[in-house]
């Protein structure tokens, strides 16, 4: 496949998706963990194993630094996310992180069951890996930049 027909691709597939799987959005008292739009957002942008700086998490959210790191003191606090390791500034998803996830996200756990439930085990396989591997590549390429952005002339 080339290049501008996978982009082709992406950008009528991912939409679609959207529209098909995407919910309302929550507000935070209407929902058990008690999450403001920010809060999910930030639980969104987190990975149970690949941790990340909050700095970098700030820039990319469009968030100051100071609000960032008061915000993920609260979902540390609460269970929601976690340090990577002991003296470490960078965080990750718990568990709980990751059931808030699934009750909040904008794409709702039942539609997305819905959509997948009648497809076979392999091609549910075949969508995850594909999903990941866009994920994994746009985390990739948005470090590169940042690493590029860091070296000098």
């Amino acid at each position: 496949m080339r290049l501008e027909q996978a982009i082709r691709v992406v950008q009528v597939a991912y939409p679609q998706v959207y529209l098909a799987c995407h919910t309302r959005h929550q507000r935070k008292r209407s929902t058990e963990h008690r999450l403001s739009a920010r809060d999910s957002s930030i639980l969104a942008h987190l990975d149970e194993v690949n941790a990340i700086a909050p700095s970098q998490l700030a820039k990319h959210l469009s968030i100051a630094r100071s609000t960032m790191s008061e915000a993920l003191r609260k979902l540390i606090a609460l269970g929601f996310a976690g340090r990577a390791a002991p003296r470490s500034a960078a965080v990750v998803l718990t568990e709980k992180g990751r059931r808030a996830i699934s009750d909040t996200s904008v794409l709702e756990f039942a539609r997305l069951h819905a959509v997948l439930a009648p497809l076979s085990s392999s091609q549910r396989q075949l969508i995850c890996r594909g999903m990941q591997r866009l994920a994994d590549a746009c985390r990739d390429h948005q470090l590169g930049a940042r690493h590029a952005r860091r070296m000098p002339s």
